[in-house]
């Protein structure tokens, strides 16, 4: 598509009154074609209308350059046309005559029958063909915003541009003239860039939504691809498989720099006391029954005995949270999935390398692959009959629920379908998903299930939703599942509060897996600080009826023997998924890559000290459910000899030289 819109490598810097500048806009980059519909979207303060009005001309760029249709934007013109959101119409002129004066300045000279068909044609466009007599006292904020709107296109420019043109209007009001603008954009292939804070009209009137970060130098922080086709009708866009995942993203994405803009208005002052680097932590999870021992190391103060005085523990609603927060320093260290390390240091979250390294397994099993009861209706509880199933009902779109990439959820889920002949990309698609919107999604029936651990299948079982139909004890009896995960460079610039921390975190390990305790855990977990949900829903082991676990084996291993030690063999066999389903390279340089992921040191030094020796790790080859086993001796020739795999390449993955955190 041809770019009529190029803003290239933007700056915006503005003159405070006491001295200094103010950096509004830094190192902006964005093409528009001829025909697109861009949302501009972010907190207030962040730059959108700042952005938009360099575009029209209204204001200047301090560094960097705007082009429409090639030429350098430096003053505003017809050719580029803007909406506000209180209208901008003169109160003491008719409809036909605010519309006629933008004519008459643009296009001077217009033969009287000419003139009057142009503007009645675009009086008739906004649906206001009985009002053009009116004053614009006599009308609502609606017709007065279609005046504006009719304005601005009857002198037919290059560019539309909206300020939050609907912001001031009721809901009816504005969801009337959310379609009517989208219909005038289709029909007269317009482009329109559009300033909004609301994340539906986004969703709904844009081919592209450009995220703006907080100031100061606010940057893009992300552009989403809205795939919906047009034409578009608000009653049934909600429906389209992409929709809710968009309005996720973006939900997620101001959620998040909110909560960045919170904790950079708090001092941080690094505290160091007891011989420890830091005491002071942000801890991240998810509200997982395997977060258990964070909870525990909090209640029963646990980091305080270990000298660190002030834990903070940050709940967060997806794993993304955790790699974000990992990745701007708003946490120290977090829960994690098992193949997150591996994942980010790979450089699996946008190629990226970040060295993220676990001293500590926090729990092992956990997970459960549970389909929909309408599926379990149908006869399908096993993956046989899954597969069945799909090649019966080909025609319909099938997509299972996973939590992050790099999870063992995705990694077990996509070995099970594999090993039974069904491709996990081809055959089904995979999404990411929060945990609570994989229960809306199975009970409305657009996603055929999921893998996830506890409490979620419990709940879409008791819920009568979902119906478990395979335990990861099935797939791979003591597997790692949540990990200790922090940044290298955090790692390496506070040694002894990593260890304190590890220390912390496998006594309340320990407690964790005695059974006698799970009552007491459950009651825990079930606080709103941590799940907040009902703690019957809240088990560690199989339980009654539980065919997964008949005898009421534990579901989550928190302790013992080979549970607690980083194992170089199990992240060297996640590398193998992630490289055999082209999330990243297979490493060159593996060897390293698991050295710099393992903190096997850290591990050892906080057992010796707790005395808890009997619990290092025996290493000994992997083996799933369908007998094939992995030694690690030959990951390639590993990956050349399974079934099913996407075509992956091997690289080097540079890591740098390790580093500890500037101060």
């Amino acid at each position: 598509m041809t770019t009529l819109v190029a803003v290239q490598d933007i700056e915006k810097n503005f003159p405070l009154a006491g001295g200094g500048n103010y950096l509004a806009l830094k190192g902006i980059d964005l093409q528009i074609a001829k025909g697109e519909f861009i949302s501009l979207i972010g907190h207030s303060g962040c730059g959108k209308s700042t952005l938009l009005n360099m575009i029209a001309g209204l204001d200047l760029p301090t560094g960097g350059t705007v082009l429409v249709d090639g030429e350098t934007v430096k003053r505003p013109g017809p050719d580029k046309m803007v909406v506000f959101q209180n209208y901008s119409l003169l109160p003491w002129l008719t409809v036909q005559e605010n519309i006629a004066l933008a004519i008459d300045e643009v296009v001077p000279g217009l033969a009287a029958e000419e003139r009057k068909a142009l503007i009645q044609e675009h009086i008739e466009m906004v649906g206001l063909g009985h009002a053009g007599h009116k004053l614009p006292k006599e009308l609502s904020g609606g017709m007065r915003q279609r005046v504006a709107i009719a304005r601005a296109l009857a002198i037919k420019p290059k560019l539309l541009l909206l300020d939050e043109p609907f912001g001031a209007l009721d809901a009816l009001t504005r969801g009337n003239l959310q379609e009517k603008l989208m219909q005038i954009c289709n029909e007269h292939k317009l482009t329109a860039v559009m300033v909004t804070h609301d994340v539906d009209e986004a969703v709904l009137l844009s081919d592209r939504i450009v995220m703006l970060t907080n100031g100061p130098g606010s940057k893009i922080g992300g552009i989403l691809e809205v795939d919906i086709p047009r034409p578009r009708q608000r009653m049934t866009v909600v429906h389209h498989p992409s929709y809710y995942s968009l309005r996720s993203e973006i939900i997620y994405f101001l959620n998040r720099q909110k909560r960045v803009k919170q904790w950079q208005a708090k001092p941080h002052k690094v505290l160091a006391r007891h011989g420890l680097e830091k005491v002071n932590l942000d801890l991240g999870f998810i509200p997982l029954a395997a977060a258990a021992p964070l909870a525990v190391a909090q209640a029963k103060g646990l980091f305080q005995k270990h000298g660190l005085d002030e834990v903070h523990l940050v709940r967060e609603t997806s794993w993304r949270g955790v790699t974000d927060g990992l990745l701007d320093g708003t946490l120290d260290a977090a829960l994690m999935p098992s193949g997150m390390p591996t994942w980010m240091t790979a450089g699996g979250h946008g190629g990226d390398p970040t060295p993220i390294v676990t001293a500590l397994t926090i729990s092992r099993n956990g997970n459960e692959v549970t389909l929909a009861k309408r599926l379990a209706d149908a006869g399908v509880n096993t993956v046989d009959a899954y597969r069945d199933w799909l090649h019966s009902h080909n025609r319909e779109p099938h997509t299972l629920g996973i939590v992050h990439p790099a999870s063992m959820h995705n990694l077990l889920l996509r070995y099970w379908l594999a090993a039974s002949g069904i491709d996990p990309d081809k055959d089904v698609h995979l999404q990411t998903l929060p945990p609570a919107q994989m229960l809306a999604d199975l009970k409305d029936g657009s996603i055929d299930g999921y893998c996830i651990g506890e409490p979620w299948n419990l709940r879409a079982s008791r819920d009568g939703h979902g119906v478990p139909i395979v335990g990861d004890l099935e797939i791979w009896d003591g597997h790692p599942g949540k990990v200790l995960g922090a940044r290298e460079d955090w790692a390496l610039a506070y040694p002894n509060t990593h260890i304190a921390l590890t220390k912390a975190l496998l006594e309340a390990c320990q407690f964790c897996a005695n059974p006698a305790h799970w009552d007491e855990m459950s009651e825990l977990l079930a606080d709103r600080r941590y799940l907040g949900m009902k703690r019957e829903l809240i088990r560690f082991s199989g339980g009654e009826g539980t065919e997964f676990a008949p005898h009421g084996e534990p579901h989550h291993l928190f302790y013992g023997a080979g549970v607690n030690r980083p194992s170089r063999t199990e992240h060297l066999w996640i590398l193998t998924q992630l490289a055999r389903w082209a999330e990243i390279p297979f490493p060159r340089n593996y060897v390293e890559i698991l050295e710099r992921i393992c903190s096997v040191s850290v591990f050892s030094t906080a057992a010796r000290e707790l005395g808890m020796e009997e619990i290092s790790y025996q290493r000994g080859a992997i083996e799933l459910f369908d007998g094939r086993p992995f030694d690690g001796n030959d990951p390639i020739s590993y990956l050349n000899s399974v079934s099913l795999h996407r075509d992956f390449s091997v690289a080097e993955i540079p890591l740098g030289v390790p580093r500890p955190l500037a101060a």
